[in-house]
């Protein structure tokens, strides 16, 4: 009990740490700003509210969690995010996408759709987890499945990794499992050659440290960070707003 309770307050604190790092790519002056699966609206208006976004849109497919968002501020359009977005062309200024890139089947469409929707000079700030983070390293030297990695079953959570958090518990439905996780390379890469080029690259969390140990550790060696987040820039091209 008391290491699962460490390594909670160990995962709380990086995911703490990552969320601030999403708001300071976002940065002032955000325009419009769209959360892609805002859920319960909760971050969305954080980020939001830190940016001094014009306007808050997000696109969520769970009609429950949807309604949350919409009580707590943000313009919700229902939508899958596997299909094309409900939105016209260049309307928004920031594209959020937290913790969402690795549940999709289809990462190029995802792209291609935040790409369509940006404004040339708008930026995207993409987050999800490290498939080169030391834990997951270390699980495939082990012979486990990644940290990371191991929600792939509706049957039972933890499959491949016996020091994975909830082991035993119930799995998660298809949507909620992880279809595809990147290491730093791999995301910057799916980002570019979807016309979206990566301006900054953080680092977030460093397991299994904290404090000012941790965020020392992840300034020095980021690309081993428990999480890692890029902002896209989307270029002005004359004629036309990058690809369709």
């Amino acid at each position: 009990m008391v290491f699962a309770g460490m390594l909670k307050k160990i995962w709380n604190e990086a995911r703490d740490k990552n969320r601030r790092a999403i708001v300071s790519l976002v940065g002032k002056n955000a325009g419009t700003l769209l959360d892609c699966g805002c859920d319960d609206g909760a971050f969305t208006m954080e980020v939001s509210s830190a940016s001094g976004a014009s306007r808050t849109i997000g696109i969520e497919i769970n009609l429950s969690q949807g309604h949350k968002a919409l009580k707590a501020g943000v313009e919700v359009v229902q939508g899958d995010l596997n299909k094309r977005f409900p939105l016209e062309d260049e309307l928004c200024d920031v594209v959020v996408l937290n913790q969402v890139i690795e549940h999709l089947p289809d990462t190029d469409h995802l792209l291609r759709e935040i790409n369509r929707v940006l404004k040339p000079g708008g930026f995207a700030v993409i987050s999800t987890e490290n498939l080169a983070s030391w834990p997951n390293v270390a699980s495939l030297v082990l012979g486990w499945q990644p940290f990371s990695l191991t929600n792939i079953s509706s049957a039972r959570l933890g499959i491949g990794n016996p020091m994975a958090a909830h082991r035993k518990s119930i799995g998660v439905p298809g949507p909620l499992q992880h279809r595809r996780v990147m290491a730093p390379k791999a995301l910057v890469e799916i980002c570019e050659v979807n016309g979206l080029p990566v301006e900054t690259f953080l680092g977030a969390g460093y397991f299994p440290f904290t404090g000012q140990l941790a965020d020392f550790l992840c300034r020095l060696d980021n690309h081993h960070a428990a999480f890692m987040n890029v902002k896209c820039v989307k270029p002005h091209v004359m004629g036309r707003a990058g690809p369709r």
